[in-house]
């Protein structure tokens, strides 16, 4: 595309510079965010509006595209990438600023599942829609999860799993929770190609994400949810 090449990203105007943003996220293009990032901040933009307005609202649309299967996995990927590239130069700048954060979540493979395309991808997903993503790995025994969510105190607990063999280690974790009374301080958020809606309530999770886009429409809306609870309970309207 020719007159792809002639745009020059300093010449746009703010509204035009957003939208190209926003297409050169889509399309994976790491440089041209970062670029597109320093302009904006260059313009006296503040770091949260170029995170809301350019990179988070960016990769929605390609979690809507993604979730309607217009995107696959290997695209989701490269935009992701790009999105992390903006937010390496933005992330310093919100924490001088104070900027009010989406929310956090630890997430991790269980004990004896060593796969972690679909966990990546949710981390990947959460962080583009503005959360602060904690990704402890794979083959993660319940002491693991305990440790992570006591130093990071999480909104969320995400747990992932591929094989039938290992979904039943996410029981563990979370009867490990009641037990110990935490349970219910976290959303429990569990997703992997076995699982379902049934098998989600029966290990008592808050709820199945059967994709990326879908776990952070379910951590969007749990999380509205709880805090809006919270200012009930408060006596907050």
């Amino acid at each position: 595309m020719a007159e792809e090449d002639d745009i020059v990203l300093s010449e746009l105007d703010d509204e035009e510079l957003v939208q190209q943003m926003h297409d050169d996220l889509y399309d994976g293009l790491k440089d041209e965010v970062e670029e597109g990032v320093n302009i904006l901040l260059g313009r006296g933009w503040t770091p949260y509006r170029v995170l809301t307005e350019a990179l988070v609202e960016g990769m929605r649309i390609v979690g809507v595209d993604f979730r309607d299967g217009i995107l696959f996995v290997p695209e989701v990927l490269m935009a992701a990438n790009s999105m992390k590239a903006g937010m390496i130069i933005l992330r310093p700048l919100l924490a001088e600023t104070g900027a009010p954060r989406m929310g956090k979540m630890v997430i991790g493979t269980v004990k004896g599942d060593i796969h972690d395309i679909g966990k990546n991808l949710v981390s990947m997903m959460m962080e583009g829609a503005g959360y602060e993503v904690i990704d402890i790995g794979i083959n993660n025994p319940v002491e693991n999860y305990l440790a992570a969510i006591e130093e990071h105190k999480p909104d969320i607990l995400g747990m992932s799993a591929l094989l039938t063999t290992t979904m039943p280690y996410m029981k563990v974790v979370i009867d490990t929770m009641k037990e110990k009374g935490i349970r219910d301080d976290y959303i429990v958020l569990v997703g992997g190609a076995p699982l379902n809606e049934a098998f989600a309530e029966s290990v008592g999770a808050d709820a199945y994400c059967r994709d990326a886009a879908v776990a952070v429409e379910t951590a969007k809306k749990m999380i509205a949810e709880r805090a809006g609870s919270n200012s009930a309970a408060m006596g907050i309207s």
